[in-house]
């Protein structure tokens, strides 16, 4: 009686693994399209900085809002620079 509470256990087991590794699969090969590096000068500063992103806005975002960590100082400089146009380089590729 004690053997099918074991084999269900570890089927049961295996099946949330399999099913973890899939979700997670999915979730990083669907969201890294694009490569976008964004270089901008804020405040005298210069920054490079890289993201990922599913499209090339996205990656353009992210990577900005990087930047901007980087160089600005609370939150109306860093709402200053992220709502600027980057004014440096910004180079994209997909993956």
């Amino acid at each position: 009686m004690r053997r099918p509470i074991v084999i269900a256990t570890v089927l049961g087991i295996l099946a949330a693994g399999a099913t973890l590794v899939l979700i997670l699969w999915s979730v990083t090969t669907a969201q890294t399209r694009v490569s976008c590096e964004v270089c901008l000068v804020f405040n005298g500063r210069d920054v490079c900085r890289e993201a990922l992103g599913a499209t090339e806005e996205e990656a353009t975002r992210t990577a900005v809002d990087n930047a901007c960590a980087q160089v600005a100082s609370g939150m109306t400089a860093s709402v200053a620079c992220t709502t600027r146009t980057p004014l440096g380089r910004r180079v994209c590729r997909s993956n």
